[in-house]
Formats: C-alpha cells, structure tokens, sequence
C-alpha cells in the first residue's frame, strides 16, 4: 500500500509566496533552502505577479542581499557597526529587460497559472564563495537581532533601481543558503590514538577513540568506541565524553567552542595499573537540546520549526579555512580521562562532519526514535524535490501555495 503521505507530494507543489501590503505585487518561490555544491549553488527562481494597471509606467526590481552580524547592536558605540550588508544581485524585473532563457518547472506552471501578462519570471544567483546561512543563539539577556548570516530577497516598485520605493510596494522574504553531505559518506573511520606519560612514574596510559563514520546526518547518534589501556601505576578515575561544537568568525577572528551533547560515567572505572577497557558511546548532539544555550549555531532562522544545530562547512578542493567568508562551523569528538588530582587529564579529539543529507543518497532514512520536527521535515522536502520534476508539465491545481509571512522572522 502507497503510504498518503507519499501520494501527496506526488500530487501537489508547494509553493511560498508574499504579498505587498498593498496587495499590488505578489512573489512566488518554490523553496527557501538553497543547497550549495560547492561547484554550483542552487539559483534563486520565482515569479512576480503584478496587478493589471498598477504599475502607471513604474517598475518593478528585485534584490538579493545578505547581512552578516557579528556583533551584538548594544555594543555599538560612536558609529562603529558590527554588522556589514552586501547586495549580491540587483535587477529590473517588470518590465524585464531580458527574458529568462528557460524557465523553471515551478516557473512554467506560475507563469501558465497567472498569464504571461501578469506573471514575470526571474533569477538570482549567488556570488562564488558565498557564506552558508547560520544563526548564532542569543541569551536571554540579548537584545536586537542575533549574529549570524542571513540572505533575503527584496521586491520593490519604484522609478529606478537605486531608489528603493516605500514599504508599502516592497516585500522581504528571508531564505537559507545550506550545504548537503557528499551523496557517499566515505569508508574512512575517524580515529586518534594518544597516550600520556606521567613525572616520577613509569608506563603510560593510552587512549584510542574510533568513530563509526566520518559523516553524520542531524538527528543520528554518534558512536565512539574508546579503547583505553593502563600501563602506568595511575587509575582512571571517570571518563567524559563530548559532541563540541567549533564557530570560527572570520570577520573578526574570533574563535570558540560549545558542547552539544555530552555525558559522564564512572563505568569501569577505576581503570587500575594494568587494566584496559573497551566500551561504545552513544550521544545525539540535537539544537533542542541546547535551546537555552547562548552562542550555539543553527542553522538559519530560529523562528524556524524545523531547525537544526548549523551544519559543518565543506571547503572546495585548494581552499582552506582562512579563505572562507562568514561563520566556519566544524564539530569532534572529546574525550577526556580523569587520571586523579595529580595524574591531571587525558584529552583528545576526533573531527567528524554533520550535515543535511543529500536528497539523492540511498543510504539515508529517517533516524528511529528520534521524533524531531526537522528530520522528519527533512523527509518531505527531499521526496518534494525528487518528484518535483515529475510533474513539472501537471495541471496547475495541484500547487498548494503557502503564506512565507506565517514562516519568517517577526521583525521583518
């Protein structure tokens, strides 16, 4: 039997829309995720729908624009901003000037829906190297907007480009530019081995720490097997174990680290002088369980339902760290041995990615027992994307649209 759910997104399109607050000017997208590549990024296509005899000779332009915030608006003094604005994309859109070589399925089926003479196709796209979205979580003591990264797409009528036009003929929807996994997760395994000596005392304590992929999707469980094997006349006293998050601010080369899941067990232990232990550790590093916690990244908006902890940041092939824009995110494996108050501790690390998963791997499914709001909408929005092309040529009635002012930030 076809589950329902799946004959739904057979049958139907959403697609999102705004309109002006005069009602005049209405925009369509087919989606606020834009995946970057790495090679290619996801263009920015719509469809501007204008109200016969509105215009008077006016036109209609559009922008694509991103903010990148890193530093809070109370700490701004004697005009010194911790915010920059870049316009990565600006056009005429009504009347176009040139026409969109080929359109979209979602354009094709707007354009066929509200007429050639109303609806006017467009696209954006975005500048190489561009930063992913990411939002870092304010306290409660914060106020003004959050630091991060955000892009938004504005609509205005006006006479000229540069003059911006009021409030009333613009629109502003927000949208997200995310990465996906490699479509393959790789076979290596993610290892350290190290092993600490100790002054006035023979032998050693050595540590092996192996996870059990390199990629992991939002909402999976990370495995880490620790091997641990004393030759030293210490013990080891407990052991903690971390999921840490890394944010590297390029703008102001600031760095720091949080932890996203954690635990702590006296299991085994004391590891004695001559003993060893081997034992698999679960953690599920998940934003709702860091809903409270100040400086956490996410991905996009907070207003969002289906948000995650922000994605780690894949380089394209030559570039490191240093030449990335925006907010770098990376993520490890901590592990911490306790070796008593004068064996002091033995630390170590193990990066891993996670990520969004490709909508075209296979070896993906929704994690069990994991009932989070955005994995599961993940799902959907993935089987949407597969079968979008499917019904590209479909009788208009089967887009269902959807308000983005119900979706975005209140202060917009």
């Amino acid at each position: 039997m076809i589950p329902l759910l799946f004959l739904y997104f057979i049958a139907t399109l959403k697609v999102f829309k705004k309109t002006t607050p005069n009602g005049k000017v209405t925009i369509y997208i087919g989606k606020r995720d834009f995946i970057d590549h790495l090679d290619s990024v996801d263009p920015i296509d719509g469809v501007v729908v204008v109200e016969n005899d509105y215009l008077q000779g006016r036109k209609v332009f559009g922008m694509v624009s991103t903010t990148y915030r890193y530093g809070r608006d109370e700490d701004e003094v004697m005009g010194v901003k911790f915010s920059k604005e870049m316009v990565l994309a600006c056009s005429q859109i009504v009347p176009p000037i040139k026409d969109v070589t080929e359109l979209s399925p979602i354009q094709k089926k707007l354009v066929k829906k509200f007429g050639n003479s109303n609806a006017f196709p467009f696209v954006f796209n975005f500048p190489p190297n561009s930063p992913s979205s990411v939002t870092l979580q304010p306290g409660d003591d914060d106020s003004g907007k959050p630091l991060g990264v955000e892009y938004n797409i504005r609509t205005y009528v006006s006479d000229r480009e540069d003059d911006k036009g009021n409030q009333r003929s613009s629109v502003v929807l927000a949208i997200k530019k995310l990465q996906y996994a490699p479509s393959t997760r790789g076979q290596r395994l993610p290892s350290s081995l190290i092993s600490k000596g100790f002054t006035f005392s023979h032998g050693k304590i050595s540590l092996e720490v192996t996870l059990d992929r390199e990629i992991y999707y939002h909402g999976e469980k990370v495995i880490a097997t620790l091997i641990i094997s004393n030759s030293s006349r210490k013990s080891v006293k407990n052991i903690k174990v971390y999921v840490v998050q890394h944010t590297e601010i390029t703008m102001v080369n600031a760095q720091f680290s949080k932890f996203v899941a954690s635990l702590e067990t006296r299991e085994g232990c004391p590891i004695t002088p001559g003993a060893a232990f081997t034992k698999q550790f679960y953690l599920v590093p998940l934003a709702s369980s860091n809903k409270d916690r100040r400086g956490i990244a996410l991905d996009g908006h907070l207003k969002d339902d289906d948000v995650n902890l922000a994605s780690s940041t894949l380089i394209s092939g030559g570039k490191g760290p240093s030449d990335q824009t925006g907010i770098v995110i990376s993520y490890s494996v901590r592990v911490k041995l306790n070796c008593g108050t004068l064996g002091g501790e033995l630390v170590t690390d193990v990066p891993f990615k996670l990520m969004h998963p490709n909508p075209t791997s296979e070896d993906w499914t929704a994690p069990p027992k994991q009932p989070q709001k955005g994995v599961l909408k993940k799902t959907k929005s993935s089987d949407r994307m597969k079968y979008q092309k499917s019904f590209g040529d479909d009788d208009e009635d089967n887009i269902v649209f959807e308000d983005f002012a119900r979706l975005r930030l209140a202060d917009e």
